[in-house]
């Protein structure tokens, strides 16, 4: 009787990361501009997960303090990993991805708010809706 053939299975195919060469090219096509509006946007982000962390620690008493210091810039970071990040697990609808940001910085503004710093959450408010209108037209366009 003959023997069955074993057929190998294959990894699959990951995409190649791009050549310095290609990475050169996009870095050259970025107008000046947004590579302004791009560094705000991370700077507006980073400053919404130091705001989960900030607010964890101070408007929990202790104990508590810690686990919510902790759990909520991590789910934060969680939720955007998933849904929002350039190389995010759960690609969605630009319009879902928009709607995921706005639920993070509404969170961080109402954070500030109850930590008692209005103006903190405004200011916050303001610059990050400005930056990802900005940020958002150009990744539409």
């Amino acid at each position: 009787m003959p023997e069955p053939s074993r057929v190998e299975p294959t990894p699959p195919a990951r995409p190649a990361p791009a050549s310095p060469a290609e990475q050169e090219q996009w870095l050259a096509q970025l107008h000046p501009g947004m590579v302004v509006l791009l560094a705000v946007r991370l700077i507006v982000e980073l400053f919404a997960f130091f705001t989960f962390a900030w607010w964890g620690f101070t408007a929990w008493p202790f104990a508590w303090n810690i686990l919510a210091g902790v759990a909520a810039p991590a789910a934060a970071i969680l939720v955007w990993a998933l849904f929002v990040s350039p190389r995010a697990v759960i690609p969605v609808h630009p319009f879902v991805r928009a709607a995921v940001e706005l639920i993070v910085f509404a969170a961080a503004t109402v954070a500030w708010w109850t930590l008692g710093h209005l103006w903190i959450g405004i200011a916050f408010a303001v610059v990050a809706v400005v930056s990802g209108v900005l940020v958002g037209r150009r990744r539409l366009s």
